[in-house]
C-alpha cells in the first residue's frame, strides 16, 4: 500500500506535468524552444496551443484521472457505470475541468462518451473505433495504481476493465495494466528502469504463456525493446516517452524531457510525471510549478475525502 506522501506525489506530478505540457502541444521538435526553456509560462514569442487557456490549467489527462479518483471514493471499487457518468459529466459539463471548461478532447474518447450517452454499455463504448490505440485510457488509470489494495492480478484486471469505456483495444488494455504495475514497483524506491523491469516480468506472470494479453504484450507492446519516441498520442509510442522521460535526475527534467519530444506533450508529461511523482512524492514535486498550478483546492477537497 502507497503511503499519503506517495499518493500525493502521484496525482500532483499528474496534474503539473498535464499544466506544464499544455501550451507546447501538437508542437514538433523543431518547433519547441530548446528544453532549458520549456517552463509553465512558454518563453516569449512561442505560438502556444490553447492560447485562451490560462497558465497552470489542467486538461483532459487530469481530468479523467480525478473522474476515476473521484468514482473509486464514491463507490469504493471500481464501477464502470459511475465512472463513465463521471466522464460523461466531465465532457458535457466540465466535471473536474478548471474553470468548468473542458477545452482539450481525444476523438475516439469523444465519440466513445457519445456512445454510451445514447446507450451502449460501457463495456463496449470503447470500440467505436476497433483499432483505436491512442493513450486516452492510459493518460487517466494512475489514480487505480494510487487507490487499489488488491493482488497484481486484480490491480491488472481492473486497469484493462477502466480501459473499456473509450479505449477498448487490447493494446490499450495492456499498456494500462503494464503502467499500473509499474507504479505499484517505483513505490517500492527501485530505479525507475528496475521497476519497469519487474513489472513487465509480473505481468508476463500474470498473463501466462500463450494468452492474447500476452502475445500483445511481447508482439505490440515489445517492453524490452530501447525506447525511442516522436511523442506521438499511439498508446505504445506513449509507454516509450514515458521510459525516456523518467531516466531524468528530478522531477523538473523528467517534465521538460516528456516535452521536449513533441507532440503530445501535455500527455506525456502528465503520464511521466504521476509516475515519476509516485517515486519521490509530493515533496519531489516542483514547488515554483505547484504554486502555479490552478484548481489545487478542490482537488485537495477529494483527496481529503478518501
Amino acid at each position: 500500500m502507497m503511503n499519503h506522501e506517495q499518493i500525493l506525489g502521484g496525482i500532483y506530478g499528474l496534474l503539473v506535468g498535464d499544466a506544464v505540457g499544455v501550451p507546447y502541444e501538437f508542437h514538433s521538435v523543431n518547433q519547441l524552444p530548446p528544453i532549458e526553456q520549456i517552463d509553465m509560462v512558454p518563453p516569449k514569442g512561442f505560438i502556444r496551443a490553447h492560447p485562451g487557456v490560462p497558465t497552470g490549467t489542467w486538461s483532459d489527462d487530469g481530468a479523467g484521472a480525478l473522474c476515476l479518483l473521484n468514482s473509486l471514493i464514491e463507490c469504493g471499487k471500481l464501477d464502470l457505470t459511475d465512472f463513465s457518468n463521471k466522464l460523461w459529466a466531465w465532457y458535457s459539463q466540465g466535471l473536474w475541468a478548471v474553470d468548468g471548461k473542458v477545452f482539450d478532447i481525444g476523438i475516439q474518447t469523444q465519440a466513445s462518451l457519445q456512445a454510451f450517452r445514447d446507450g451502449i454499455s460501457p463495456e463496449q463504448s470503447g470500440n467505436v473505433y476497433p483499432e483505436g490505440k491512442g493513450n486516452g485510457s492510459l493518460m487517466r488509470v494512475l489514480p487505480l495504481a494510487l487507490w487499489h489494495q488488491g493482488s497484481d492480478e486484480q490491480l491488472v484486471i481492473d486497469s484493462h476493465t477502466q480501459s473499456l469505456v473509450t479505449h477498448g483495444h487490447l493494446t490499450n488494455q495492456v499498456a494500462c495494466a503494464l503502467y499500473c504495475l509499474w507504479v505499484r514497483e517505483a513505490a517500492k524506491q527501485q530505479s525507475m528502469e528496475d521497476a519497469y523491469q519487474i513489472a513487465v516480468k509480473n505481468l508476463r506472470n500474470i498473463y501466462g504463456n500463450k494468452s492474447p494479453e500476452r502475445i500483445e504484450l511481447d508482439h505490440t507492446i515489445c517492453p524490452e525493446e530501447e525506447p525511442t519516441s516522436n511523442g506521438s498520442g499511439y498508446v505504445v509510442e506513449t509507454l516509450r516517452s514515458v521510459r525516456i522521460a523518467v531516466k531524468e535526475a528530478d522531477y523538473e527534467q523528467v517534465i521538460k524531457k516528456a516535452i521536449s519530444l513533441g507532440e503530445d506533450t501535455d500527455t506525456n508529461a502528465a503520464i511521466a510525471g504521476g509516475l515519476y511523482g509516485v517515486k519521490v512524492g509530493f515533496t519531489g514535486i516542483s514547488n515554483r510549478w505547484l504554486t502555479q498550478l490552478r484548481g489545487k483546492d478542490k482537488v485537495d477537497k477529494l483527496i481529503r475525502s478518501w
